[in-house]
């Protein structure tokens, strides 16, 4: 055989994506206040694209009227679920560069009162008040700690200071060295572990400790409840953790009387005396994506329109642009900015008709669920919905990610509905495994404290209400769901009971 270069031709196929495609399938996985930020930044890049103005509102309601007497549902809001699913979807990579969408985003087109569900909205007639933005600003810990002691500090035990709060955590704890800082700053050991006694005497009482044992011995003594036996008892915490009593009254030689007040003052002291000050402690609320309501014997899907934004391609501008005289090469942008605002709204709209697809189905799959509670939730997976819906499960995974819904039993996330499942004893459809951890939740709080139920017991009473689960999967359950052994359960109660 020769040895040399050579030309060969070779046919293969390829699945390309267009950037357009890529743009959209990025927008199925982004939540409503995530699509929110994104709109934000295409205004600034797209001159063609605007915000809904009280003209374009107006011209928005007199369109969404047009798509109502045609029949043709907006796509924030979706028939009862007892119904078919409605129009095809047109492929999300074809040519709009002329294509005239005179569409606005799926929130423009909802209409006012649809499903009557209460879920507040954005076009309301006014405003609620914002207290928490009457607040003051928060300070830190270490601003918080460095104030005190430029108070009761100076010259170089103030530097020394300033070391070890920077090393402080969040929760208030010192896990740096004073030997270390010590050799840094040149200064002796001693005055070191001075300057950070003078620390765990600020507040909030416990700061500075170094080990749990010492944070809550500070707060006792600032409490003038450290006495010889409250010593004993800081110091044994890992019997405490274990609901040992006999242990600790051998230990710390006092009475189940005795015990009983110390423990409860124990759960008076705060383990992480910093939390309070953490930065960005405020949690934001979850946002829901999508409202489900009873309307008759179905349901009804609505996105929420309050978190989508308006939005719409202005052509009186583009007109404006096109009229001027211009070169090849602004003409060319110009062209391309109006592509660009189509596609967007288009890929909006077809975001908004995915999402509500899916969720009817999930609507459908789980309607035990929204009718009776936890203890009906079937098993779930992403192929089951794909197939029922026509689409890939890929997609179904997009659409289900970082979006919640919100219905009369509370917010869930939507991946809380694809659950793996437990067959049943009786040859039976299988049920979730959330449904089991609900019932196994039920069977330890209403158990008797005299008599906990062992996992043993627990997989026969689970059996004699239908469910084949061995006692090693209700272990697994029981500590998923945050539920000790029957031997903790059995020592916590006891201690519960006594301490009250």
């Amino acid at each position: 055989m020769a040895i040399g270069p050579r030309l060969d031709l070779r046919q293969s196929q390829s699945l390309v994506m267009t950037p357009q495609l890529q743009q959209a399938i990025r927008l199925l996985a982004l939540s409503n206040l995530e699509i929110e930020s994104f709109i934000a930044e295409e205004l600034e890049k797209n001159p063609l694209l605007d915000t809904g103005s009280d003209e374009a509102s107006d011209r928005n309601a007199a369109e969404a009227d047009e798509v109502t007497d045609t029949g043709e549902e907006p796509a924030t809001v979706d028939r009862l679920v007892t119904e078919g699913d409605g129009a095809r979807d047109a492929p999300l990579d074809m040519d709009l560069n002329n294509e005239n969408l005179h569409q606005d985003s799926a929130s423009d087109r909802a209409l006012d009162g649809g499903l009557g569900l209460d879920h507040g909205s954005g076009g309301g007639g006014g405003e609620e008040v914002d207290y928490d933005s009457f607040a003051g600003e928060d300070i830190s810990l270490h601003d918080h700690l460095l104030a005190q002691a430029g108070q009761h500090l100076s010259g170089t035990d103030l530097v020394i200071a300033a070391q070890i709060v920077e090393q402080i955590e969040e929760t208030g704890y010192f896990p740096g060295s004073t030997l270390e800082i010590a050799n840094r700053l040149g200064t002796p050991l001693q005055d070191v572990e001075r300057v950070l006694a003078v620390i765990q005497t600020f507040d909030p009482s416990g700061v500075g400790a170094r080990t749990l044992a010492e944070c809550i011995a500070i707060q006792a003594k600032e409490a003038d409840r450290y006495d010889p036996a409250m010593a004993l008892l800081i110091d044994n915490l890992d019997h405490v953790a274990k609901g040992n009593r006999s242990a600790l009254k051998r230990i710390c030689d006092v009475d189940d009387e005795d015990l009983s007040d110390m423990l409860r003052e124990l759960r008076g002291y705060d383990p992480k005396p910093g939390c309070k000050f953490a930065q960005g402690s405020r949690i934001d609320a979850v946002v829901p994506d999508i409202f489900i309501g009873r309307r008759g014997q179905g349901w009804a899907i609505e996105l929420n329109s309050a978190t989508l934004p308006r939005l719409l391609v202005n052509r009186t501008y583009y007109a404006e642009l096109a009229e001027g005289a211009q070169d090849r090469k602004s003409k060319t942008w110009l062209s391309e900015c109006l592509a660009s605002a189509n596609w967007l709204m288009k890929a909006l709209d077809q975001r908004a008709r995915t999402i509500v697809k899916v969720a009817t189905e999930i609507v459908q799959q789980q309607d035990g669920f929204f009718r009776h509670g936890v203890a009906h939730l079937k098993p779930l997976t992403l192929r089951t919905v794909a197939d029922a819906i026509g689409m890939h499960e890929s997609t179904v995974s997009r659409v289900t990610s970082n979006k919640y819904l919100s219905c009369d039993r509370g917010l869930f996330e939507l991946k809380y509905f694809f659950t793996s499942g437990v067959q049943s004893s009786d040859g039976g459809d299988a049920v979730s495994a959330e449904a089991v951890k609900s019932h196994i939740r039920a069977l330890v709080a209403a158990e008797d404290p005299a008599k906990i139920l062992s996992d043993d017991q627990i997989v026969d009473m689970l059996r004699a209400k239908g469910f084949d689960i061995a006692r090693r999967t209700v272990a697994k359950y029981r500590e998923a769901a945050g539920i000790g052994s029957s031997v903790q359960r059995r020592r916590q109660k006891a201690i519960g009971n006594r301490a009250a």
